[in-house]
């Protein structure tokens, strides 16, 4: 069925969304990605300078410790802490998990997920620092 351009609604503007909290939310939501490629990218580069040998290994040890790159990288761990709890608190809703019949609350299906995040965490720093030992 086709309609008349009397009937067709009139384009939106490129910034339509700006006027919806619930639109700008899910807009920052996907930015989040931004700051991981720069991470993922960061850790590419490490690897290769790695197989390169000691001196480009730490010619990349340098460029990591430095004040934007450190300030980049905490934008990126803290992008990914907000993807996370929009994924932790949208994951009841897509898929509701039941036991013996009965739903699990929302709430509880949250706090296990930041659960198995806190557990591996102190699994990666216990490891971190018994190789350090």
């Amino acid at each position: 069925m086709d309609k008349s351009s009397s009937q067709r609604l009139p384009p939106l503007k490129r910034n339509w969304w700006l006027k919806h909290r619930f639109f700008k939310l899910y807009m920052l939501r996907e930015a989040t990605v931004l700051p991981l490629v720069f991470f993922t990218l960061c850790l590419l580069a490490g690897m290769v300078a790695l197989l390169q040998g000691a001196e480009s290994w730490q010619g990349w040890i340098a460029f990591m410790g430095s004040p934007i790159v450190l300030l980049l990288n905490l934008l990126a761990l803290a992008a990914s802490l907000f993807h996370a709890a929009t994924f932790f608190v949208l994951f009841p809703r897509v898929m509701p998990l039941r036991i013996a019949g009965h739903s699990l609350p929302d709430q509880a299906i949250v706090a296990g997920q930041w659960a198995g995040v806190v557990m591996v965490a102190l699994l990666f720093f216990w490891l971190l620092g018994r190789s350090g030992a």
